[in-house]
């Protein structure tokens, strides 16, 4: 296995289980096969490896340490530690995967990147990438989230990408997702579709997990060297999925370690105003994969909602999905007033202002942690940090 590699990995047909798979256009399987044989093909190549470790080290600010958040704890309680995504460039663990994609579409002679982003991180991620390697860069983003996440939205049109404002539906993530994919078959000889999450059609998941699962291998070296020993749960929020299943393969051979996910139950899990996909979701096919995905009686995708942009999408990906369904993973639920009273505490008690998808994990930390003995540990990976909120947080909690 080399060093960039997952522990959970795909059938020949791009399933995990029962879930992801190729997409069925045949003309786009065609397209699809050509970006798997690249990614294939540049994951033997040590010069494509290299320049991954070098532009780690010496641009994005890896390894990325992992905290002991002493007053987070609860007195009594389990430790809370943190694994500190949010100090990466760009401020999110996007960054981790957005550099392999575009290095890729460089190899593969792309002209032109595209991408759809909900908070904005992985718009701003990709136009960094974009920025640092002349590619040309292309971001969808729904009118809602460009709203809530106008400094990313700032930061997008500062690096020079094309920002294509999307009203159709609920203005959010899934209809960014599909305006972007609308704009890439335009010209897909000459584009490069860089999704944000382990969503999507064979090889995206597994490729993106790949490219994530950095943040679980230096984890799970940094807390043994750290503290002797194995976390007893590891933690983290789940709307794609890319962060967490990226900490998630650092564990998932260690069976003494709990793997939670922690998906946004939004106002309440009565009616559509929620995002538990994994929680209330039905499998099915949604943007070319099967998944668990959140459904109305006729099979569409559900409205959904979170007041974390990055979380409000109503598929998962299928690595979460077969996880849930062998038993080696739990999906919890936290609310967005839970979110709030995460955010305000992560600040004031460890001057860290954390985003809102990593509040979720955070929430569910501060649940857990008092039901478990002071020797236990709870490892959270804080995805990304909160500037991005911080007007929307102001406004929410009358500030």
């Amino acid at each position: 296995m080399n060093a960039l590699s997952p522990f959970i990995r795909p059938n020949d047909y791009g399933f995990f289980g029962d879930y992801g798979g190729p997409i069925e256009n045949n003309q786009l399987q065609v397209i699809m096969k050509d970006i798997e044989n690249a990614f294939r093909t540049a994951m033997k190549d040590p010069e494509y490896l290299e320049e991954i470790e070098r532009l780690r080290k010496t641009y994005v600010g890896r390894p990325s340490p992992v905290y002991h958040a002493r007053r987070l704890s609860p007195k009594d309680g389990a430790r809370i530690y943190l694994k500190r995504e949010d100090l990466n460039h760009t401020g999110a663990h996007k960054i981790n995967h957005c550099i392999c994609e575009v290095l890729l579409a460089k190899r593969m002679g792309k002209k032109k990147v595209l991408a759809e982003t909900g908070a904005g991180q992985h718009g701003v991620a990709l136009a960094t990438a974009c920025a640092l390697m002349d590619m040309e860069c292309e971001i969808h983003m729904g009118v809602v989230d460009m709203k809530k996440e106008h400094p990313n939205v700032s930061r997008m049109k500062i690096l020079g990408c094309t920002l294509i404002p999307v009203s159709e539906g609920a203005g959010t993530l899934k209809e960014a997702v599909d305006s972007a994919f609308g704009s890439y078959m335009k010209d897909p000889e000459n584009n490069f579709f860089a999704i944000g999450s382990v969503v999507g059609p064979a090889p995206y998941p597994d490729m993106v997990a790949t490219f994530q699962s950095v943040v679980g291998r230096e984890a799970r070296e940094q807390f043994l060297e750290a503290t002797g020993g194995l976390p007893t749960e590891v933690a983290a929020c789940v709307g794609g999925g890319s962060n967490a299943i990226g900490l998630f393969n650092g564990f998932l051979d260690d069976e003494s370690v709990e793997i939670v996910g922690v998906e946004p139950a939004g106002e309440g899990l009565e009616g559509h105003r929620h995002a538990a996909t994994l929680t209330l979701g039905k499998p099915g096919y949604l943007h070319g994969f099967r998944c668990y995905y959140l459904q109305d009686d006729a099979g569409n995708p559900s409205p959904v909602h979170s007041i974390a942009s990055g979380l409000d999408y109503p598929g998962v990906g299928p690595q979460h999905c077969h996880l849930k369904d062998i038993g080696r993973a739990r999906y919890e639920v936290a609310t967005d007033t839970e979110c709030l009273d995460a955010f305000l505490k992560l600040s004031r008690l460890e001057g860290i202002i954390p985003a809102f998808e990593s509040a979720h994990a955070i929430a569910y930390a501060l649940r857990r942690a008092p039901d478990l003995t002071p020797d236990k540990s709870i490892l959270v990976n804080l995805s990304g940090r909160g500037d991005k909120d911080i007007d929307f947080a102001i406004d929410r909690l009358a500030l």
